[in-house]
């Protein structure tokens, strides 16, 4: 399971967030995890104070610290006792307001680290939320070359030497870019969001059989090179003979793919001599976006075969 210490959170968002740690430093190595089996989705984690539910990370922005400063010393304490019970990684003092002293007492007998940033409660916990899901993200990795094709993030898979590398190649020299070769890590950044990503011992390379090793960013320039991209579409590279029995012209029903429980759409495209691949991506990638905007070639092209057939033309 994904997870991160307050202390990396703190050392990443620091200079964004202008943070300060006032108290707690004992509890910089609290985690904070994506715990699907207490329904703790990343961007639950942080939220305003909060007594009933208690989130792992609690903002205090301006109604907050008033409210603090508005109980008695008996009640304050029994429901910061019962705050600090719970298991909370730790508290953050928005909008340059003054952390309590008895926040800061409580935060050093809990363990629990006190921040303060003089930004805006609300600017703060998008930010940490954004950043959380990057670093909670579940993910997985895949066999395949990842590009940026016509700006849609297009993964292809197939066997060993089936020519993956070959047809990146031929469509960086079109003008799109490759995020990854060999290995793509995937990560689930929303519900029905995958981010591919390369490793960084990958990153810039491709190989190719014949050519070896080659640096893209070198070769084409910085623009041939995308850092990360969102999957949408899947294309399988298939041997000629493997795929006549089962391929479905039409392509009536749109194939996907789950990958980390995100259906992702998938072609396969048979591979053959003569098939111009880079031009056949492209018409799919093509495609794709044109379905996505309600435009269904093949839906267009069965109704006009039935108004012809209705006609009795």
């Amino acid at each position: 399971m994904p997870q991160i210490t307050v202390r990396q959170l703190f050392i990443d968002n620091a200079e964004k967030l202008r943070l300060t740690w006032l108290a707690g430093q004992s509890g910089a190595n609290n985690l904070l995890s994506n715990d699907a089996d207490n329904q703790k989705p990343a961007h639950a984690l942080v939220g305003h104070l909060n007594f009933v539910h208690p989130n792992r990370i609690q903002v205090l922005g301006l109604a907050e610290i008033a409210y603090l400063q508005g109980v008695e010393a008996g009640p304050l304490k029994k429901s910061l006792d019962h705050l600090f019970s719970t298991d909370m990684a730790a508290m953050i003092v928005a909008n340059g307001q003054p952390a309590p002293d008895v926040l800061r007492e409580a935060c050093e007998r809990a363990h629990v680290p006190l921040l303060t940033s003089p930004e805006q409660s609300p600017y703060l916990m998008d930010v940490l939320r954004f950043y959380l899901a990057k670093a909670l993200a579940v993910s997985t990795n895949l066999h395949g070359v990842f590009l940026d094709v016509l700006e849609v993030g297009v993964l292809i898979t197939g066997e060993s030497a089936m020519g993956k590398s070959e047809l990146a190649l031929e469509l960086i020299s079109r003008g799109h870019g490759i995020v990854a070769d060999d290995v793509v890590e995937l990560y689930r950044i929303a519900p029905d969001t995958l981010e591919g990503r390369c490793p960084p011992l990958l990153r810039d390379f491709l190989e190719v059989r014949g050519l070896g090793v080659l640096n893209i960013r070198t070769i084409f320039g910085e623009t041939a090179v995308r850092p990360r991209k969102n999957l949408k579409l899947i294309i399988h590279l298939t041997k000629q003979a493997e795929s006549v029995t089962p391929l479905d012209r039409l392509q009536m029903q749109a194939a996907t793919q789950s990958v980390l429980d995100v259906a992702i759409r998938k072609v396969v495209l048979p591979v053959a001599a003569g098939r111009n691949l880079a031009v056949l991506v492209e018409a799919a990638v093509r495609n794709y976006i044109l379905q996505l905007r309600g435009i269904d070639s093949t839906r267009e092209f069965i109704e006009r075969h039935q108004r012809f057939m209705e006609s009795g033309e």
